[in-house]
């Protein structure tokens, strides 16, 4: 699946460092979750549905 990503609203986790490699998520107009690598924001991006990304938060696998 090809998606545009062209316009998408990007942002970092309120708990990452100005300066520090991170994720950054973007919720696109098309339901899905986009989560891209910080240090490389033009490639690739994985694409989750609102069901796993609400399940991968609920994991809490995330936290430290």
């Amino acid at each position: 699946m090809t998606v545009d990503l062209s316009g998408a609203q990007w942002f970092k986790s309120t708990y990452s460092q100005p300066n520090a490699d991170c994720v950054e998520i973007a919720h696109l107009s098309t339901g899905t979750v986009g989560v891209r690598d910080s240090k490389s924001p033009g490639g690739p991006a994985l694409m989750f549905s609102p069901t796993e990304w609400d399940s991968f938060l609920r994991s809490g696998i995330w936290q430290d």
